[in-house]
């Protein structure tokens, strides 16, 4: 920690910074707001109410108006600061609105009735969390039922991936066999295909088999990648033939040869594979909206799209969920993210 403080400090200048330092840093923090700016706001938003939400001009923090129990009135009354006339400087309870007019009453004096321009009093707010956006989802909403079955299909669709494109890899670079460069142009040609281009042939395939409306329909049909399989292919071929020519001399098998040589020695391009695969599956919304139509197997990004009316958008539930759907996402690439560069330069992909 201290080495990585005294990096991120060090400077140009000896006495006082160079105009290079001032540009440098300047520099740095205008692009870590403009890339972590928008998900701040974004998890601040997740802490606002609906009212809050649509307050103009924003807020950054998530601050409420107070409300407080007057007597003679059911239900707690929001307090307003006034600004101007006979009151001003004293907090006030709006009973209700009519027009421009708004009808307050002192909180020590409740049967006095007060009517004071609205212009001429502003909301008295605190910080406060609205917890109740998080815990809506889980009353409210099937949470859990939605976050298992995006769970299921990012790691079962994963560990598939991992397995058949590393096998598919290993006998593309460490085998020769008539028409290995066709096969290895197929899938360089693959890569070029969009992915829409090939929906309808998927959705007729998967239904075919009987998958429509089944969480292996989200998983099959996307399990062999070829860009998986090019990524481990470029890899695989850094390791040297030499290492596996002594394991069959010591009369191991093909699978002992795979799983105890390659797959050891190739687990920076696996765990750069294994980022894109949970980011492909646990972000992915056009495949599974076409597959799935019953709600209890909705994924995740399907169940954001539900709180998008066509006439209403529940946005403070929206955003709290997003802030969920983000925190496993990060957590993987936290973890994995120091494999990228080293798997990405062994394996030539730029």
């Amino acid at each position: 920690m201290a080495r990585l403080m005294l990096f991120l400090t060090r400077t140009r200048g000896v006495k006082r910074l160079h105009w290079t330092d001032w540009f440098s840093y300047s520099y740095l923090f205008l692009g870590v707001l403009l890339m972590f700016g928008p998900v701040v706001w974004m998890v601040m938003s997740s802490f606002k109410t609906e009212t809050q939400l649509m307050e103009f001009p924003p807020n950054f923090l998530p601050y409420g108006q107070i409300e407080r129990k007057i007597e003679g009135f059911e239900n707690p009354l929001p307090l307003f600061l006034v600004k101007k006339g006979d009151y001003q400087g004293k907090i006030l309870a709006q009973s209700r609105r009519v027009g421009i007019l708004s009808h307050l009453v002192d909180p020590d004096d409740p049967d006095t009735l007060i009517k004071i321009n609205v212009r001429d009093r502003e909301p008295v707010k605190e910080f406060s969390l609205s917890l109740d956006n998080y815990s809506e989802l889980f009353e409210r909403f099937k949470f859990t039922t939605y976050l298992w079955n995006s769970i299921f299909i990012t790691v079962v669709a994963t560990l598939i991936t991992l397995l058949t494109c590393s096998m598919a890899a290993f006998a593309l670079s460490k085998y020769k066999f008539k028409g290995k460069l066709p096969a290895l142009a197929l899938i360089v040609g693959a890569l070029m295909v969009p992915h829409t281009v090939t929906l309808v042939p998927l959705f007729l395939i998967t239904k075919s088999l009987g998958l429509f409306n089944s969480l292996w329909g989200v998983i099959l049909p996307a399990v062999a990648s070829p860009t998986g399989v090019f990524l481990l292919r470029q890899y695989m071929l850094t390791i040297p033939d030499e290492i596996l020519d002594a394991a069959r001399m010591d009369k191991a098998s093909e699978w002992k040869i795979y799983w105890r040589i390659i797959l050891p020695l190739s687990m920076p391009a696996l765990a750069v594979l294994c980022i894109l695969s949970v980011m492909w599956r646990w972000n992915d919304f056009l495949w599974p909206l076409i597959v799935l139509f019953d709600s209890d197997k909705f994924t995740l990004q399907l169940a954001l799209n539900s709180f998008q009316g066509q006439h209403d958008t529940q946005w403070s539930n929206l955003l709290a969920m997003t802030v969920l759907v983000l925190i496993p996402i990060a957590t993987v690439f936290s973890f994995l993210q120091k494999y990228i560069t080293t798997g990405t330069a062994s394996s030539g992909i730029k």
